[in-house]
Parts: structure tokens; C-alpha cells; sequence
């Protein structure tokens, strides 16, 4: 899968994170309550080729990229990637250069004014840039990691979010699969 997809083919354990059209950050504060947002990287740079077509943005062109993890007792679950164009920070998206490590998806789900585009898919390895973001945070590399992503528009303004899922967020699943059986038993 070299390019992002509208549609998922195949059956893989991500694909429930994958799928979930509501709020991430909200999913995994209802498995994890102590979720934990750390900001890697914040600054105005040029986004990736794929990102500038996607929201139409010149070659040349700058925005405000966001990097950061998402941490369930200090176990990364999700790394995420959002590139804000620099006319949308003048506009309706200027609070969103101040989160630090508030996570971004509170903000996106809290405005009803906020239009989510559809969602695309791809498996990601070690020649996409943000694979290599995403595995600098871990002790071990998979040979590749599956990622989403949306654009969210407000007053003709997009943010685009890119999800990219570790290992860990499996593991999040199972344990809360198990309290699920264990509760059920008593």
C-alpha cells in the first residue's frame, strides 16, 4: 500500500482503531484514564509532498507541524502528525498553536462548527517519514505501522491529523478485553 486509500481491505488487528470515526483521544482515555499527551515537535516547516496536495498548499509553502505521543502509563500508544496552513492559524485554528501537551483531538471534537472529511488508510514503513517519527519512540521496530487520516474543516479552513498506531494500543485492547471477562465472572 504505497499510496492512502478510502477504504481498508484485508482483516488486521488495527482495524477498529482504524475505523472509529469519533474522537481517538477520547477512545483511548476510556481504556487508559491516566492518557498522557507529549509534545515532540511544534513549529512552522514544510509539510510532506502527499500533505501540501491534500490541502492544497504551494510547494514551497509552510505550516504548523504538531508531533506528539500519546502515552498510556508511559507505554506509547499513538504518535500524531497534524500540519495546520498558516492562513488557518490566523483564522480559526490560532488557540490550536498553544495546546502543548493538551491534545488536539478535545479541541477538534468540541466545536460543532468542525467538519470532518472522510477517513484514508495506509500501511507505513521505513520509507515513509513519518514511520521514522513514529519508531524513534520505540525500543522495538515493526516492519511497518498503519496510520489514518482526516482533514477537519472550520469556516473553509482545514487542519489535516494523521494518526499512526504502535503496537501498544493492541495490548490497550486486550487488557481491557480481560477486565471486561473478569467483571462478567463476578
Amino acid at each position: 500500500m504505497k499510496h492512502w486509500h478510502s477504504t481498508l481491505v484485508g482483516r488486521q488487528p488495527y482495524r477498529p482503531w482504524l475505523t472509529d470515526n469519533g474522537s481517538l483521544t477520547a477512545a483511548l482515555k476510556s481504556r487508559c484514564p491516566a492518557l498522557q499527551v507529549k509534545r515532540l515537535r511544534q513549529g512552522l516547516a514544510r509539510p510532506h509532498a502527499d500533505e501540501r496536495t491534500l490541502l492544497g498548499l504551494a510547494p514551497k509553502a509552510y505550516a504548523l507541524i504538531r508531533e506528539v505521543i500519546l502515552l498510556c502509563d508511559e507505554r506509547p500508544l499513538v504518535f500524531a502528525h497534524s500540519v495546520i496552513p498558516r492562513a488557518g492559524l490566523a483564522g480559526p485554528w490560532r488557540s490550536l498553536s498553544r495546546l502543548g501537551n493538551r491534545p488536539l483531538g478535545e479541541a477538534l471534537f468540541a466545536d460543532p462548527r468542525i467538519v470532518r472529511r472522510p477517513l484514508q488508510y495506509r500501511r507505513l514503513d521505513r520509507r515513509h517519514p513519518l514511520y521514522r517519527c513514529a519508531v524513534s519512540q520505540l525500543t522495538m521496530r515493526p516492519r511497518c505501522l498503519w496510520a489514518r487520516r482526516s482533514v477537519f474543516c472550520r469556516d473553509g479552513y482545514p487542519i489535516l491529523v494523521t494518526e499512526v498506531f504502535l503496537p501498544e494500543v493492541l495490548h490497550l485492547n486486550d487488557k481491557t478485553h480481560a477486565l471486561v471477562q473478569r467483571h462478567d465472572l463476578d
